[in-house]
Order: structure tokens, then C-alpha cells, then sequence
């Protein structure tokens, strides 16, 4: 079977949930193939937990300034990786970074760019949900090696225990004239929740919330659930929870086991960034509230009496099992 090259999501020590859906859907298309782009020994920390999930190659693109760049050095590693491995495609994740290296890589190998993918099959047609959340595509690359960025939580992880294979690629000394360089790092505050995009189970916060304070209420069932913690932009708008935060279409895109909305109207383009998620549940007192109308689970009620019990009953099956 071809090759389906997998760009890796790391942070140096560690292989981001994203990357292990990535190569759970890489299997639609033919043999995973991990493409590592770090420091010079980054592959191979990294090397046994991708073979865990079905790499069977692992190619080290790495090079003592390749954290330095922004972008560049990713499209570099994977454009090698093409022309060495004439893959059947390419995935990305569609983060921000993602799109953008995708984007990139796409225009330089002259081929298909599918963005933010929810769904493929074996044959490459790709489901999107595009326009705001309005439609649902599907789309297949015609032309060059399709180039493809695949929504977090969009696949399951799986665990296909093997060995393999180590290669090299020689990455180009990166053009400072032509490429963004990291001036400086400041690391997000550390908290004991998962990531935004990682969660499987996400509990976010709207306007409904009323102000900072009352994210409370959202931390804690998050907590009680072992989630992450989402905002709308209208919270994060005026100013009730951080910006880094925010589900939608101008934010990030989830698709967790479990979407748990407080408050949250349902704007088209928070709909975007989240309605992909397995199991929808929304608390709102408007009984016309849009989210109400794709929810699996739709209560009308004051947030701020429904999401205490819930808390409550979570916490205290929690602790009879």
C-alpha cells in the first residue's frame, strides 16, 4: 500500500491526541508514515509512541534551528518526504499552523488543498462542513497529491503496536529573509484540564453566563466531567473568559465525545467549530435559542440551577463507582 504521510504535532517530549487521529485515518488511505520535524533527537523520543499507533515509517526532519521557524520548516520536511515517498496523501491537522503549513506545501507542490476536513474514506472523498456550518461537502483532490487537514477529534485514536522503519531527511538551512523566526516564547499557564482540542469532553460558556465570575459554574462541571473549558465569542468578546479559549468558526474547532453548551445561543459560527462533536447537550433559557434545534440533549432552564445538580450528580456518581 502507498504511504500517507502524517505530519506529527508534538511539543518536544510528548505527541499531541491530534497526531493519533491522524494516523487512525491515514489507514483509509494506506500505510502511516509519521513525519517528525524538531530538534536532532526529537524522532526518536517520539518514535516508539508513534509506532504504538500504526507508524510504519518515521522520518526525522531535524535540524538545530527547526523551532526557531515558523511554518517554513514543517513544508520543507514534508515537500522532502513527497518526493521521497510519492505518498497517496498528505494530513495535516487543521489547527491554525496546521492550515497554514498545509496551505503552503499545497501551493509548492502544485496539487489539491482540502481544509478542515470531518471525514474520509477509502477512496479519498473527503467530508467538510463549510460556510459557516450551513453545508455539508464532500470533495475529492483531481489534481497532484492530495494535501488534506483533518479537524481535531474528527477520528478515534487506535492503538496498532509494530515496528518502524527510521529514515532521514535533510532539511535546508531555513532563508531568514524569507521565513517568520521566533523572537521569544511565553508559555500558556498550565492547569490540570485537557487541551481545547484534545478534550473528549468539552463544557463551554456563553453570553448566557452573564460575566467572568460566572465561568465558574462552567469550570466546575467541566472539572467534575475531567473536560476542557470552551467560550463563545461572545464571552470572549466582552471580556468573561481568555481569548484561547473560544470554540467557532474564529477559534478553535472541536469534535469531542461530549459538548456540554451553558448559555450559549447557537450563532452560526460557533455552530462551525463545534457541532461535529458525538453527543451535544445545551442549557438555555430561550426555548428558541438555535442550539437547542441541534442538540441531542436540550434542556430550557436557568444555567445556573441546571449546571450545579449536574455537577453535583457527576461528582456523586464519581464517587459511589
Amino acid at each position: 500500500m502507498p504511504d500517507v504521510l502524517v505530519l506529527v504535532d508534538h511539543d518536544g517530549e510528548r505527541v499531541h491526541k491530534s497526531t493519533y487521529e491522524l494516523l487512525a485515518a491515514a489507514r483509509w488511505l494506506g500505510d502511516p508514515a509519521a513525519v517528525v520535524v524538531g530538534t536532532p533527537g526529537t524522532a526518536a523520543r517520539l518514535a516508539e509512541s508513534l509506532a504504538r499507533h500504526g507508524a510504519t515509517t518515521v522520518h526525522a526532519a531535524e535540524s538545530a534551528d527547526a523551532a526557531e521557524f515558523l511554518a517554513t520548516p514543517a513544508v520543507d520536511a514534508l515537500q522532502l518526504a513527497v518526493r521521497e515517498a510519492s505518498p497517496a496523501a498528505v494530513l495535516v491537522s487543521a489547527t491554525t499552523d496546521g492550515n497554514e503549513v498545509a496551505g503552503r506545501l499545497a501551493a509548492r507542490l502544485d496539487a489539491g488543498l482540502l481544509i478542515d476536513a470531518v471525514d474520509l474514506d477509502s477512496v479519498g472523498v473527503v467530508t467538510q462542513i463549510v460556510f459557516g456550518g450551513s453545508y455539508t461537502v464532500r470533495s475529492q483532490v483531481t489534481q497532484g497529491v492530495p494535501v488534506i487537514t483533518v479537524r481535531p477529534g474528527a477520528f478515534e485514536p487506535e492503538e496498532r503496536p509494530g515496528q518502524a522503519v527510521q529514515r532521514t531527511l535533510a532539511l535546508p538551512a531555513a532563508d531568514p529573509g524569507a521565513s517568520a523566526r521566533v523572537t521569544a516564547r511565553r508559555a500558556a499557564p498550565a492547569g490540570d484540564r485537557p487541551g481545547l482540542t484534545e478534550a473528549s469532553v468539552v463544557v463551554s460558556g456563553g453570553r448566557g453566563v452573564g460575566g467572568a465570575e460566572g465561568f465558574k459554574v462552567v469550570e466546575e462541571l467541566a472539572d467534575a466531567l475531567g473536560g476542557a473549558v470552551g467560550a463563545s465569542r461572545a464571552a470572549v468578546d466582552a471580556g468573561y473568559y481568555p481569548h484561547q479559549f473560544q470554540v467557532g468558526q474564529t477559534g478553535k474547532s472541536v469534535s469531542p465525545q461530549l459538548y456540554v453548551a451553558l448559555g450559549i445561543s447557537g450563532a452560526i459560527q460557533h455552530l462551525a467549530g463545534m457541532q461535529t462533536s458525538k453527543t451535544i447537550v445545551a442549557v438555555n433559557k430561550d426555548p428558541e435559542a438555535p442550539i437547542l434545534g441541534l442538540a441531542d440533549y436540550a434542556v430550557v432552564g436557568d444555567l445556573f440551577a441546571v449546571a450545579p445538580q449536574l455537577t453535583q450528580e457527576v461528582a456523586a456518581r464519581r464517587t459511589a463507582g
